[in-house]
């Protein structure tokens, strides 16, 4: 009996094309791609079985730097297409790479629908609150007061939150993180992980039009005071363990409160269960600086998949039939040219 070879496990060079990668000096994109190239062959797949899908943007010229199945398509469909591919080969493994403009200006229907259908993908959202391919416009997350060249004296819009967009559309599972994060990996298996759309916003740095514009939470110095990192199963401690976020059950909102010698128990910290959907709500609209920023997997609560009903229906119509392309071309009413 002849023994089976077994299969190897891919490197990350493997996942790389030899296109060189263009974007500015010190964009937040490189650490991203570098994070998924990384992350890759931790996920059990092969380049052949997978597919990377964008829109229109600086993030979007992802696909020409992975080693995989690509399409870059236009602004704002990323979905539709990668609706189509999934539905066309439900065995592979698709990724939809977009931005905060492409994602929630043009594409927000898109978005929206993939979202509430449930699709089995993966969507990263690189959220840089900016138009950055098109000169630096401000975009659908830009704060209050930023300064642009379609808002010169500062924008008066309040920004959409992503991930409040994507827990509204129906999203069962919805988690952030940064560029540079060395827990990205992690959100990105946990994303991988999920049978359903994956809704995975990153905050990236966009160094020519909104530089630091993360800085205040994403900065390696003092980061411990400002982000929390939620992990089911573990009480929401941030700040060394000092601090933690409590419910009030006045108010029934949430508040920081101080944790004396590691007793979060008695602080009344709230232990992270990714499947409360009103938890993770609270947490996507906790407002920075009063609040520690919220990262990792806020909600994963999965359910029936979009593809998976289509290709359970398709094969129950199909039963019993026998496929026969001339038959359906000439079924009802034909004419006859002479």
């Amino acid at each position: 009996m002849n023994d089976m070879t077994p299969i190897q496990k891919s490197s990350p060079k493997d996942w790389e094309t030899d296109q060189e990668v263009r974007w500015c000096p010190g964009c937040g994109d490189y650490a991203i791609l570098k994070a998924v190239q990384r992350t890759m062959p931790e996920l059990g797949r092969k380049p052949e079985d997978t597919v990377f899908i964008s829109g229109i943007g600086c993030s979007s010229r992802f696909p020409y730097y992975m080693e995989t199945y690509g399409f870059h398509t236009i602004h704002g469909r990323a979905p539709a297409v990668a609706t189509g591919v999934k539905l066309a080969n439900p065995d592979l493994d698709v990724w939809i790479i977009t931005g905060d403009g492409d994602a929630l200006s043009i594409g927000g229907n898109h978005t929206m629908h993939l979202l509430r259908r449930n699709l089995d993908c993966q969507i990263l959202l690189f959220n840089n609150e900016i138009y950055g391919l098109t000169k630096g416009q401000y975009s659908p997350t830009s704060r209050v007061g930023t300064k642009s060249p379609s808002t010169p004296f500062g924008s008066v819009d309040r920004p959409a939150t992503p991930c409040a967009f994507a827990l509204g559309s129906g999203a069962r599972f919805v988690a952030r993180g940064f560029d540079v994060s060395k827990h990205l990996p992690d959100v990105l298996k946990a994303a991988h992980a999920h049978k359903g759309a994956a809704f995975i916003e990153i905050f990236q740095n966009c160094i020519v039009y909104n530089k630091d514009v993360f800085e205040d939470f994403a900065a390696p110095k003092g980061a411990e005071a400002r982000q929390l990192w939620l992990q089911d199963g573990q009480p929401m401690l941030f700040d060394g363990g000092s601090k933690g976020i409590a419910m009030d059950m006045d108010t029934l909102t949430l508040k920081v409160v101080g944790v004396a010698e590691g007793d979060w128990q008695a602080a009344g910290v709230i232990v992270h269960n990714v499947k409360n959907r009103a938890i993770a709500h609270m947490l996507v609209e906790m407002p920075f600086g009063e609040f520690p920023m919220a990262l990792g997997v806020l909600y994963d609560d999965p359910r029936p998949t979009f593809d998976s009903a289509v290709v359970e229906q398709n094969a129950k119509l199909s039963e019993g039939k026998t496929p026969d392309l001339q038959a359906l071309i000439s079924k009802g009413q034909t004419w006859t040219v002479e």
